[in-house]
């Protein structure tokens, strides 16, 4: 019987020395999460404002994708997410520490060979729903069933988008929704009598 309050109580005693161990890594993984903290490296400082007056904050979905939704993997990959975000972090850290020169011509090509279509698809997902543009369609289903050596990543095509020096703010404002032919959803006016 002793035995087993022995092991009991090693286990609360794990218990409450993990909490507040994972309460403190969750935390620093919040804060250091968030665009204002990338940009608090001036290397960074261009690449932040450059977002900052993108589609991918300014658009009338309301949708903001941050650093994290196009450079790391999804959350929930969390083993590869978080070691990615970690990865990230300390080359970013002993670059500023040691005083690296920043090309962002290099930083960037580097950063476009290591996007994965994966990374656009998270927030990008239902890209055949384009009935009216049957380019764009066309072009779309061309990436996401690719033919054997004709492979092509998102930012072949839209390479422009975020990371480009800008002296406005882009905003891309809702488009009319798709509407099935034949479907009238105007409001009906009385008849009088």
């Amino acid at each position: 019987m002793k035995r087993y309050w022995k092991q009991a109580l090693w286990i609360a005693v794990g218990l409450l020395a993990s909490f507040p161990l994972f309460s403190l890594t969750y935390y620093t993984m919040v804060r250091t999460s968030t665009p204002a903290f990338c940009a608090s490296c001036h290397e960074n400082r261009p690449a932040y404002e450059d977002w900052l007056t993108s589609t991918h904050v300014n658009n009338g979905h309301g949708f903001v994708a941050d650093c994290m939704d196009c450079h790391l993997p999804a959350p929930q990959d969390t083993v590869n997410f978080f070691f990615m975000k970690t990865l990230h972090g300390m080359k970013d850290i002993s670059a500023h520490i040691m005083g690296k020169h920043y090309d962002r011509a290099f930083e960037r090509a580097k950063a476009y060979a290591s996007f994965r279509n994966a990374q656009c698809q998270k927030c990008h997902r239902n890209l055949l729903a384009i009935p009216d543009k049957r380019g764009a369609l066309l072009a779309h289903r061309s990436v996401l069933y690719p033919r054997p050596g004709y492979e092509k990543k998102c930012v072949d095509c839209h390479r422009n988008l975020v990371h480009v020096p800008r002296d406005r703010y882009m905003y891309r404002s809702h488009e009319a929704p798709y509407r099935a032919p034949g479907l009238d959803l105007s409001p009906k006016r009385k008849e009088s009598p």
